[in-house]
């Protein structure tokens, strides 16, 4: 600034001097010209000469100074306006920090709390000054020091980074942050890091407790399903076994009906052992269409019982291959295809279709059954919901279970009173 001011000086000096020097040059020629030939213009020229010099001279100053002074307002002008808006950015970003609903920290690169808000003093019981200068290490949890290290160092290469982490307050609470880590960026260089946090103890607690109480609900309805179904086949376990001490004999057909119903107890557990529990499976490569044609062979002969056509398509150029339990893939299929069968009422027609699709295997059954609701497809899969007077509403929810270990879907469609067509689709296993 002292050197513009120089430099500006310097020049209208220069000028100044330049033009004095310029003017006794010209009007000393002038006046021996006119000395010679006119005498009365040279007394006259003589008289005001000086007073010509003072009007050229205050004209070139003139348009100097004007010409700096206009740049000097017009730089001046400019700063103002960029005062007012570094001003205005200020107090922007002043009420975004102070009024910020979460927790904002400004850090150093060395990991030292520079400033933060007031959120920020509430969530770890310290003031600003307190805060001011703390090492973030002393406040977060011994178990996540590592972690917070590495996200630190990140986003000093210049990465952001969102993480929870816990810190140990001034009342010594353990509270868990929902943080984000951002690099505070001047001239193209990481200078510090913004954290922004926001204090999520008390959601994530009622978040447990909510999942507790959801699993303990899930509990009590499967626990009275079970006692429900289990209860029914007792009973008449019980009646037949009060008949028999009654009448101190045991007949073949009482034994009978009463090895169906525990075979019946036997399924329940079995099914409900498989929905509740994470079985190891030992997959291997599967080949689709050998596997449906030993499933078709097996229903076929109930299917020719109830006047049912059982018509298979392989569309598909190639043999699939998929990556499965078979017997569990089996049971899937064949579980489905009864299903299919005990809908259709006299006679009809269940098709069985094979093809790939995008790198999946899809399996369609398609029968002329009677049908079902559109609140019966949202139900299905659901344990313990059946419309068989004697199901247990295990099997269909054991099938999606299977699928799903699978990795595949099993979708339905229905019309009352057109059929029902059931989708399943698993991925290719990779040649």
């Amino acid at each position: 600034m002292i050197k513009d001011a120089r430099k500006a000086a310097l020049k209208i000096a220069v000028m100044y001097i330049i033009t004095g020097a310029v003017w006794i040059l010209i009007s000393d020629k002038l006046s021996r010209i006119l000395a010679q030939d006119k005498f009365e213009l040279y007394i006259f020229f003589q008289q005001y000469k000086g007073w010509f010099f003072m009007l050229a001279t205050g004209i070139i100053l003139y348009g100097l100074v004007y010409r700096r002074a206009y740049y000097l307002l017009q730089s001046q002008d400019e700063l103002s306006k960029k005062d007012y808006e570094l001003l205005t950015s200020h107090e922007h970003y002043q009420s975004l920090f102070q009024h910020n609903p979460d927790a904002v920290f400004e850090i150093s690169k060395e990991g030292q709390v520079l400033s933060t808000n007031p959120e920020g003093e509430k969530i770890t019981g310290y003031s600003r000054l307190q805060l001011k200068g703390m090492k973030t290490s002393e406040l977060i949890a011994d178990d996540d020091q590592s972690l917070c290290h590495e996200h630190f160092r990140n986003v000093l290469k210049g990465k952001s980074a969102k993480y929870e982490l816990k810190i140990v307050n001034q009342q010594g609470q353990v509270r868990l942050l929902r943080s984000s880590l951002l690099p505070i960026i001047v001239n193209g260089q990481v200078v510090g890091v913004f954290m922004i946090a926001r204090d999520i103890t008390n959601y994530r607690r009622d978040e447990e407790l909510m999942i507790a109480s959801e699993k303990m609900s899930v509990i009590g309805q499967l626990a009275a399903a079970v006692a429900h179904e289990v209860r029914n086949p007792l009973t008449s376990l019980k009646g037949f076994v009060q008949v028999m001490q009654a009448t101190k004999q045991v007949e073949d057909r009482y034994l009978d009906i009463m090895l169906a119903e525990i075979d019946r107890i036997n399924l329940i557990s079995s099914e409900m052992l498989i929905l509740g529990k994470k079985q190891h499976v030992a997959f291997e490569v599967t080949n689709l269409n050998e596997l449906l044609k030993q499933v078709l062979i097996l229903m076929e002969a109930q299917a020719n019982f109830n006047n049912i056509s059982l018509v298979a398509h392989y569309d598909s150029k190639r043999d699939l291959y998929v990556m499965s339990d078979p017997n569990q893939l089996k049971q899937v299929f064949i579980n489905i295809i009864k299903n299919s069968i005990e809908a259709i009422i006299n006679q009809g027609e269940i098709i069985v279709t094979l093809a790939e699709e995008e790198g999946s295997a899809v399996i369609q059954f398609r029968d002329t059954g009677i049908g079902m609701s559109e609140e019966r497809i949202e139900q299905v899969g659901t344990p313990f919901y059946s419309t068989k007077e004697a199901g247990t509403g295990l099997g269909l929810a054991v099938c999606f279970k299977i699928i799903e270990r699978h990795q595949g879907q099993i979708e339905f469609e229905s019309e009352k009173g057109k059929g029902t067509l059931v989708t399943v689709s698993m991925p290719l296993a990779s040649e």
